[in-house]
């Protein structure tokens, strides 16, 4: 159903955002964003690393 996004796709999203949250929130928004990222790959290398112990002990 979906494609890639091109860069022109990619534009368009950028500024629709711009427009609803406004440049004074998009920092905000971006490092909310970042740590939401980090957060979620700290959860998966943890997730990995219990299992990868329980296959030990198996």
């Amino acid at each position: 159903m979906f494609g890639k996004l091109g860069t022109t796709e990619i534009i368009v999203i950028l500024l629709i955002v711009l427009l609803i949250f406004g440049p004074t929130q998009l920092p905000k928004l971006s490092k909310m964003f970042g740590k939401s990222i980090k957060g979620f790959k700290d959860g998966l290398e943890e997730t990995s690393k219990e299992d990868k112990d329980d296959s030990d002990k198996a």
